[in-house]
C-alpha cells in the first residue's frame, strides 16, 4: 500500500513537472521564433509530447549560433579601418549613393539601410569559370602572399586539388605568413580522410565550424557555414560557389560522374577588406581568437561598385530575404535566376509572381539532375506557381550546375 502511494505521488509529480517543462519550452518557442509557422510547430510538439518534445526542441530548435555570435561580434576591433561617419559600425569608404549609376540607386538604398557594410567603388571583379580557372588563380595568390592568408570552405576534399592547396598553404606558413583555415565541421565529413586533420599535421592553424558531437549534443543540419572565401593580404579576395576539390574540375582532369560546374570571383580593391571582416567574424565565433588587422594594402584597381551582405542564423533579421524582395520589386525589364536549389520562401515566390504580372520577364535555370533528389522533387512541385504566370524555366543538362546567380 505504501509503495503504491509513493509510486502514485512520484508519477503525478513527474507528470506535472514535465507538463510545466513543456509549457515553458512552448513559451520559449513562441517568444524567440521569428517564423510563425515554425513557432506553432514547436509549440504543438512541446505540448502534445511533453516528455520528449522539450528534449527534441532543446537539441534542434534553439539557435545557439545567434546568441553566441551576438556575444562575440563586438569583440572585433574596428578602429584600424573604421571612422564613425553616419551610422556606427559602417566602414568608411568614399562611395556615396549619388556616385552610383541611377538604375542601381533603388537597390542600393534598400541594402544601405540593412547591410552593415557600405557600397565601395574602385574594385576589380574577375569571373572565373570552374576549377580550371579558379584554382590556379587562388593558388598563385597564396604563393604571392606577404602578410596573411585566410581560407574558409564548406567542403575541403583530400584529393589532388585539396593536396595542392595544402601544399600552398604550408609554403606560405613556412615563409612566415599568418595562415588560418576554417572548414565546416559537417561539410568536411565524407568517405575519405578529414581535411582538418591533414592540415593540422602540416603545422597549420585550422578550425572546424560547429563539429558534430554527442556530448554535449551538437548536430545542427541547418546551422552550417557554407561560405567559400579566400582573402590574401586583405587586398585580393576570392568568393563564389566553389569548394576545394577535384569535383569542380570539368576538363581532362575531371572525375567521371562527379563533375560540378560553378563560378568563382576574384575581387581586388577595398571590398576585399569587407570580405576579410566576414572571415574574421566566423573565425572569432569558432575559436574566440581575434585576428589582427594589418595595414591597408589595397588600392583602387577597377571601376566596380561592390558591397558585402552577410547573412545567416547569427543575424537578427533575414537581410538577404529583405534585399532580394526589394531587388525583385525594383526590377524594370527582366529577372534571371540560376540556382541548383530553388525553394524560395513564400514571400520571395509572391514577389516573383507580382513581378511577372507587372510585365517583368522571369527566367530561371535549374540543373536537369540534382545532387539532392528531394530538393528536385520539392522544386518541381512548386514551379507551376510561376509557370502559370508565363515564367520561362529551363533545365541545364549534366554536368551538375552548382552556380547561384540572380
Amino acid at each position: 500500500m505504501q509503495l503504491n502511494l509513493i509510486w502514485d505521488v512520484t508519477t503525478i509529480a513527474a507528470t506535472v513537472l514535465m507538463t510545466l517543462f513543456g509549457i515553458v519550452t512552448a513559451g520559449h518557442a513562441l517568444i524567440t521564433k521569428r517564423d510563425p509557422k515554425g513557432a506553432f510547430g514547436w509549440i504543438i510538439v512541446c505540448l502534445i509530447f511533453p516528455f520528449i518534445g522539450p528534449f527534441i526542441y532543446y537539441i534542434f530548435g534553439i539557435n545557439r549560433v545567434q546568441r553566441r555570435a551576438e556575444k562575440l561580434y563586438y569583440r572585433i576591433p574596428l578602429s584600424v579601418y573604421r571612422k564613425r561617419q553616419g551610422k556606427p559600425g559602417k566602414l568608411a569608404f568614399k562611395t556615396a549613393l549619388a556616385d552610383l549609376p541611377g538604375k542601381f540607386i533603388p537597390q542600393a538604398q534598400i541594402s544601405d539601410r540593412i547591410a552593415r557594410y557600405p557600397v565601395c567603388s574602385g574594385n576589380r571583379v574577375v569571373l572565373l569559370n570552374n576549377g580550371e580557372e579558379a584554382y590556379p588563380a587562388m593558388l598563385d595568390a597564396i604563393d604571392q602572399a606577404s602578410v596573411s592568408v585566410y581560407l574558409t570552405t564548406y567542403i575541403f576534399d583530400v584529393d589532388q586539388t585539396g593536396i595542392r592547396f595544402m601544399d600552398a598553404l604550408e609554403r606560405a606558413h613556412r615563409r612566415g605568413i599568418m595562415v588560418r583555415v576554417l572548414v565546416d565541421g559537417l561539410g568536411e565529413i565524407n568517405l575519405g580522410p578529414l581535411a582538418s586533420r591533414n592540415i593540422r599535421k602540416r603545422g597549420l592553424t585550422v578550425a572546424r565550424f560547429i563539429p558534430p558531437r554527442l556530448i554535449p549534443p551538437t548536430f545542427y543540419l541547418n546551422l552550417r557555414n557554407h561560405r567559400k572565401i579566400l582573402v590574401v593580404d586583405g587586398k585580393t579576395a576570392f568568393t563564389g560557389g566553389m569548394n576545394i576539390g577535384d569535383r569542380h574540375l570539368v576538363g581532362k582532369d575531371a572525375i567521371p560522374g562527379r563533375q560540378t560546374t560553378d563560378i568563382h570571383f576574384m575581387i581586388q580593391g577595398p571590398i576585399s577588406r569587407q570580405i576579410e571582416r566576414v572571415f574574421m567574424e566566423d573565425w572569432l565565433f569558432t575559436t574566440t581568437e581575434t585576428l589582427p588587422l594589418f595595414p591597408d594594402l589595397w588600392e583602387d584597381t577597377g571601376t566596380s561598385f561592390c558591397r558585402v551582405i552577410s547573412d545567416g542564423p547569427d543575424e537578427q533579421m533575414g537581410k538577404l530575404y529583405m534585399i532580394l524582395s526589394g531587388v525583385i520589386a525594383s526590377a524594370q525589364r527582366n529577372i534571371r535566376i540560376m540556382t541548383p536549389y530553388f525553394l524560395p520562401p513564400r514571400g520571395i515566390l509572391t514577389a516573383l509572381q507580382t513581378a511577372i504580372v507587372r510585365g517583368i520577364h522571369l527566367e530561371i535555370i535549374l540543373p536537369e539532375k540534382n545532387d539532392v533528389p528531394f530538393v528536385h522533387w520539392a522544386t518541381r512541385n512548386m514551379l507551376w506557381e510561376l509557370l502559370e504566370h508565363n515564367a520561362d524555366i529551363y533545365y541545364q543538362p549534366a554536368p551538375f550546375a552548382h552556380t547561384k546567380l540572380i
